[in-house]
């Protein structure tokens, strides 16, 4: 195995004991950008999903139909209404 001096970028012959602290820390991470990958696709995933389940509940009416039910002027007859707004 060999590397270049970075002064004059020369080929440098490495001895037994830095080929094997090479080959021992190129093992150890190996599997290191794999875990990322899977971490940063799970988390793009979870959110392609949430906005999946967002639009669907946009365009099924929900939001508006919770803010309908909760709205104080939704409410029958003038006296509820400002009893209610009273009671806020």
């Amino acid at each position: 195995m060999e590397r270049h001096c970075r002064r004059h970028q020369r080929s440098v012959a490495l001895g037994a004991r830095a080929r094997d602290a090479v080959l021992r820390k190129a093992s150890s991470t190996a599997g290191q950008a794999t875990v990322e990958y899977a971490v940063v696709l799970a988390a793009f995933l979870a959110v392609v999903l949430a906005l999946g389940a967002l639009t669907g509940a946009l365009r099924g009416g929900l939001f508006v139909d919770h803010a309908l039910a909760a709205a104080s002027h939704h409410i029958g007859g003038s006296v509820s209404a400002a009893l209610d707004v009273l009671m806020f």
